[in-house]
């Protein structure tokens, strides 16, 4: 899992922010120039809005001709998400944590693309960039998580061609309401969190929401352990009936020592004379390994209605996040106990700033309803920090018998620059005609400035532009059934530089999709079905070198179908199913290889029942099973089979009143061992996991 990040030159933060000032000005005045001009006899009309993330505006992801997934704040709970990537464990066309339970970052893989530069919070880029400075979100402070599968450029600037996944952040509530949370498992698992909400005073013209959590508990190897604090405040004020302007601020503090999984294939998927390696061994350093983040994040949601046909809507964050990293890994074996070992070292900062502008217009004739969404966004990311990788640390290690302490500390020797400011234009319109018609269109300009600068190296940074484009097309049919087909691209310039010190280029990606929604009169649910063909050309892939290597292109071709219902009041059903082939051509003679991590096939099914009456009147009985098939190794060793691996969840609970709630959680209940992938490196999966809960709601 070797990882490399680019990044822009450095300009300081107050340039950003009076940069991002103009346009935030310039697009509020356009929105008053165009109140003037707009007719204010139009019939408005409400949406239902099923997720935001697809089209960025309110619209029925069953009548947007795009593949989406949305998991609700419940769904989180009666699952016990305690870390951000289990979110899709029960969606199509998501691998969820292929590196096994990493306590550094949250992992995802999108349609087969790696989704380390897809991940958003309230419509704005959580960055993930310079080596390791990767920005984590908490579940306990999140309303629902939204999913966008396949290239998203149109709305979101630089994105990985597999999707986009949205977090949305809890909001300030009309009505007064708290819950209180208390959580103990094993592997020493201990949490509190406190989340309320309601108005500041008797009007409701201004709100306050404050989540805030403690957790702590031992990682998946010996020795290994994390303690988080998290609190979220926000607050909403209607400046007037057309106008609300809300406030969303986060502070978390990660402080432990890491998971560091990285496994080699001997020893894991591959036979050898002493057994196997026990998935809790620790091949790194238990007393000098060492992650250290906090992060804050400041920021604002803005929403002005200008007339019955436009909407003004800005969203702008601040965010800062700090990290000391040293983490100790196997790296490549000597013989047939003793492996040599790496080091991951770093220390430093970053700074985001980031801001979307938003026009939204609507208009309604007897047949035909039209939004049209103009849009200019801006980003501007700096991160600076000290590298201090050693690809030859220590002594050797048994990998069978460990014994901790043949090191020297190691220093600090370089210097990294490295930042992005790229600025976006966009338009999108989407048309229903004659309640039968659904079509879309959109393009987009992106114009970015990469930083890449490091001590003793010449400077790598330069500027790009981009054009992306997308369309689709949707017909609403009888009895719930809507075929749709739909284009789409993806833009994203790479910073860093591979092994050999050359610069990355930027890599484009495009996509076909073809699929069928079908939400039925007597059905309170859905199902979706989707067929794609999706492409990246100057790929990054894994060496199990110092950082990735750039390839020649990067394809992938599946089938995804997706279900959730209400089958009755006591009885919900959710059910996924993907098949996902990508191959990888990474030289001239090396084309067509398959794709390591990705398993052609993965299936799931969850099932709630809550009992209505009688003595077990308040007990929900909620189980899963989740199957995740064979995989094989990166491209260069893709001889090297990993097996498919069937896990099984279970949830108890019982509301003991209206206030009370008892529940317990457990995941993998067989205490499978397995191994989830390998990349260069092997993962093993997570072990069994229970949590029990205690929640008090008013």
């Amino acid at each position: 899992m070797s990882h490399s990040s680019p990044c822009p030159t450095p300009a300081p933060l107050s340039v950003a922010i009076r940069r991002a000032a103009t346009l935030s000005f310039s697009g509020l005045l356009a929105a008053t120039s165009m109140s003037l001009q707009a007719q204010d006899d139009i019939e408005t009309q409400d949406t239902m809005v099923v997720v935001g993330t697809a089209l960025k505006v309110a619209a029925p992801a069953l009548e947007t001709p795009r593949a989406t997934s949305l998991v609700e704040e419940a769904d989180l709970q009666s699952r016990a998400v305690n870390k951000y990537d289990e979110t899709f464990r029960y969606r199509s066309g998501v691998l969820s944590a292929p590196f096994g339970r990493d306590s550094k970052a949250d992992w995802f893989y999108l349609r087969g693309f790696n989704a380390e530069d897809s991940t958003y919070q309230d419509g704005l880029r959580l960055f993930r960039e310079g080596g390791y400075f990767w920005w984590q979100s908490e579940p306990f402070g999140l309303e629902r998580v939204e999913l966008l599968k396949g290239p998203a450029s149109i709305l979101y600037g630089e994105a990985p061609p597999g999707g986009v996944i949205n977090a949305i952040s809890k909001r300030p509530t009309e009505e007064a309401q708290g819950l209180l949370e208390i959580q103990g498992g094993n592997h020493g698992h201990r949490q509190l969190g406190i989340d309320s909400s309601g108005p500041v005073a008797e009007g409701n013209d201004m709100r306050y929401r404050l989540v805030g959590l403690f957790r702590e508990g031992d990682g998946e190897l010996d020795g290994t352990d994390n303690q988080r604090v998290y609190l979220a405040p926000s607050l909403a004020i209607d400046l007037s009936d057309d106008t609300t302007l809300t406030f969303l601020g986060s502070v978390m503090r990660d402080h432990g020592t890491p998971t560091n999984g990285f496994f080699l294939p001997y020893g894991t998927v591959e036979e050898t004379p002493f057994g196997r390696v026990d998935r809790s061994t620790n091949l790194g350093e238990p007393d000098y390994d060492r992650r250290e983040v906090n992060q804050l994040s400041l920021g604002y949601e803005l929403e002005h209605r200008v007339n019955d046909s436009w909407e003004f809507q800005q969203n702008v964050r601040y965010s800062r996040l700090e990290m000391l990293l040293r983490g100790v890994y196997a790296s490549y074996m000597l013989d047939d106990r003793q492996a040599g070992r790496g080091l991951t070292y770093r220390d430093g900062d970053y700074d985001a700033f980031t801001v979307d502008n938003r026009l939204v217009g609507n208009w309604y004739t007897d047949n035909t309803e039209s939004t049209l969404l103009l849009g200019v966004d801006y980003q501007k990311f700096d991160v600076e920090y000290g590298n201090g990788d050693d690809f030859a640390f220590g002594g050797p290690i048994d990998i069978f018998d460990p014994q901790y302490g043949n090191y020297s500390p190691a220093p600090l020797h370089t210097r990294h620059e490295e930042g992005k400011e790229q600025i976006g234009l966009y338009a999108q319109n989407q048309w229903r005609l004659f309640d039968r018609w659904v079509l879309l269109a959109g393009l987009r300009h992106d114009s970015v400035d990469v930083t890449n600068r490091a001590e003793g190296r010449e400077d790598q940074s330069y500027d790009d532009s981009q054009f992306s484009f997308s369309g689709g097309v949707m017909y609403l049919g009888d009895h719930g059934v809507s075929p749709y087909l739909s284009y789409s691209e993806s833009f994203s310039p790479q910073i860093g530089s591979d092994p050999d010190g050359q610069a990355y280029s930027p890599s484009e990606g495009e996509q076909w999709e073809l699929g069928v929604k079908y939400s039925p009169d007597w059905l309170d649910g859905y199902v979706t079905a989707a067929a794609f063909d999706l492409k990246e050309s100057d790929t990054l892939f894994t060496s199990g070198e110092a950082s990735n290597r750039q390839g020649g292109e990067r394809r992938s071709q599946g089938f995804e179908l997706e279900g959730v219902g209400q089958l009755s009041d006591a009885l919900r059903l959710t059910a996924a199913y993907a098949y996902t082939d990508t191959r990888v051509d990474i030289s001239p003679t090396l084309t067509d290889l398959r794709a390591g991590l990705i398993p052609r096939h993965q299936a799931s099914l969850w099932l709630d029942y809550d009992v209505i009456g009688g003595a077990l009147d308040g007990v929900s009985l909620g189980g899963g099973a989740r199957y995740v098939g064979s995989s094989v190794d990166s491209p260069q060793y893709s001889d090297t089979q990993v097996d498919g691996y069937t896990l099984f969840d279970a949830k108890l609970s019982y509301a003991i009143d209206e206030h009370w709630t008892a529940q317990l959680n457990v995941n993998n209940l067989t205490d499978e061992e397995y191994v989830s992938g390998c990349d260069y490196w092997c993962y093993y999966g997570e072990s069994r996991s229970v949590v029990g809960s205690l929640r008090y709601r008013w």
